[in-house]
């Protein structure tokens, strides 16, 4: 076979060499030891934790080491395509903190960030391959290529476009030249070769007990057989498959590290040997294990279509704070994180020492309470004029009408996110902007709900001696003394070593008034509460 007569006949139009490709795209001057990581979604717009997850070990991997993280669009396959999903694919990340160093719209200089938009790269490539024998035109239809996997699973054999079902492997230039002619369509597969001189470093299919072999930070050594599948490299329409364009993309563009999904760890042979073949080195593989969810007496993967929580958007619905949402996939990437989070409370979580060494082989349990526990840690750090700059926003967009009463009067709300919060045990009351309404809601008198106290008559009696100015000890000495006269000890201790004699305690005076004020049996320190509710609005809900 005359191969370099063949590339010049499939591919007559390229003229460029690999050559001419590194000198375009020459490795990145970067400080020794930076690592350079790449997200690469399908334009589908759809943002999902299963893409924030490995997003952000991209990110931290590159910024940790002061390398280069940036977005590139793998858009082969056409009909998922989604109007307007870079936008949304960028913003959505962009939204929890994931921002990238190139894109494209801020080209680095290794562009065109989408693999449409770098097809005659990827022909370059192709023809260099068919060069060197190492790739060919494959002629045979969709009904053959049924038939091929018909035979193949009749006879227990392995799937796929090798051996004696390789029926275009070895056409002759002749041959090739009449089905050309013809007009016949054609992918371009690799031939995987046969000679350790075109294989350079990859072991070959027919080499026996030689095993492909992976280090992984995440999963270990794992040792596979080697690829004998001769892949499609180009699709009949010259669009390359994943497989080839990631190759190629992936050393252009200086890819150190690729993270991505334990699913695709049958195609790491292949791409082993795509990189050898190719000459290039090989960047390191991290393979990420799903995030996992119990689902009655077992596990199974979170799932886009069945768990609402999945998608991104579902975080914003309910009021999740961003960085709860931030420090939870911390949480699930790091066994060590929390650990790391008691010792520094006050840290940021960019500070954390991430490491794919520690991250879960076997998949991290995704746990909604261990969200919220996450959650209220979080926002109870935070301070009341940044609760009610972040819950404002989410009510304005979420709930309007809530959002009306909330800016009413920005320093009443703030005042009143303000009780409980600070000093070395914070309150811990809400998890979500979601869950807001109900905890303020007996401060707004158009969201309480009245509730009837236990002793009305104590309460109403209280009323008649309330004084706003007084200090808390004098405050709370007042109802300790008009709940004596009430039959309520006003010793708690003394009361539940002797019970008798008394309708209950101090604390059971409390617990009427609270109701009462707030119609609820737990709030926030009563003092504060009623220091906020003011003198009209709290003598008013005593007398009801």
């Amino acid at each position: 076979m005359d191969w370099i007569k063949l590339a010049d006949r499939l591919y007559p139009q390229v003229d460029g060499t690999p050559d001419d490709m590194e000198r375009k795209y020459p490795p990145r001057n970067l400080p020794e030891g930076a690592k350079v990581t790449r997200f690469a979604p399908s334009p589908t717009g759809f943002i999902h934790m299963g893409a924030l997850f490995p997003s952000f070990v991209c990110m931290r991997l590159a910024r940790d080491s002061g390398g280069v993280f940036f977005l590139r669009i793998e858009d082969t396959d056409e009909k998922r395509a989604v109007e307007g999903a870079v936008a949304q694919i960028v913003e959505g990340l962009n939204d929890y903190g994931v921002r990238f160093d190139e894109c494209a719209v801020n080209d680095g200089g290794y562009g065109p960030y989408s693999q449409r938009a770098r097809v005659g790269i990827y022909h370059i490539y192709a023809k260099e391959l068919v060069r060197r024998g190492l790739a060919y035109p494959c002629f045979c239809s969709e009904d053959a290529l049924a038939s091929m996997r018909a035979e193949q699973e009749a006879e227990k054999a392995n799937f796929g476009y090798h051996g004696r079902w390789a029926k275009c492997r070895d056409l002759s230039l002749e041959s090739i030249e009449e089905r050309l002619q013809n007009g016949e369509m054609f992918v371009l597969r690799l031939r995987v070769p046969t000679s350790p001189a075109a294989c350079g470093r990859h072991p070959l299919p027919d080499e026996g007990g030689r095993m492909v072999v992976l280090d992984d930070p995440a999963k270990g050594r794992i040792e596979m057989p080697p690829n004998e599948i001769d892949h499609v490299l180009l699709k009949s329409d010259g669009v390359p498959t994943y497989h080839f364009a990631h190759a190629v993309d992936d050393h252009l563009m200086r890819v150190t590290h690729v993270v991505r999904g334990d699913e695709w760890l049958a195609t790491y042979p292949l791409h082993h040997m795509l990189f050898d073949l190719l000459g290039f080195p090989r960047p390191k593989y991290i393979h990420i294990a799903p995030l996992m969810k119990q689902d009655g007496g077992g596990k199974r993967k979170l799932s886009k279509r069945k768990d609402p929580e999945c998608a991104l958007s579902w975080y914003a619905e309910q009021g999740y704070p961003v960085d709860t949402v931030r420090e939870y996939i911390m949480t699930l990437l790091n066994s060590n994180f929390e650990d790391w989070r008691r010792a520094n409370p006050a840290s940021d979580s960019n500070t954390f020492p991430f490491s794919p060494k520690k991250m879960n082989a076997a998949g991290a349990l995704f746990d909604l309470q261990k969200l919220d526990d996450v959650s209220k840690n979080v926002i109870s750090r935070m301070t009341a004029e940044e609760v009610y700059r972040q819950l404002t926003a989410w009510a304005e967009r979420f709930d309007p009408g809530f959002h009306t009463l909330l800016s009413r009067d920005p320093a009443y709300t703030e005042a009143l996110l303000s009780i409980g919060r600070g000093g070395a045990k914070p309150r811990k009351d809400i998890a979500r902007w979601g869950e807001a309404k109900a905890y303020l809601s007996f401060f707004f008198d158009e969201l309480f709900t009245p509730a009837a106290p236990p002793d009305p008559a104590f309460c109403k009696a209280y009323a008649g001696i309330y004084d706003p100015e007084a200090p808390q000890d004098e405050w709370f000495a007042a109802i300790k003394a008009l709940g004596g006269q009430y039959g309520y000890c006003p010793d708690v201790k003394q009361y539940k070593a002797d019970p008798s004699g008394w309708k209950g305690s101090v604390a059971d005076a409390s617990a009427s008034l609270r109701l009462a004020l707030t119609g609820r049996e737990s709030s926030p320190d009563m003092f504060q509460v009623m220091q906020m509710l003011g003198q009209e609005r709290a003598i008013k809900r005593l007398m009801m």
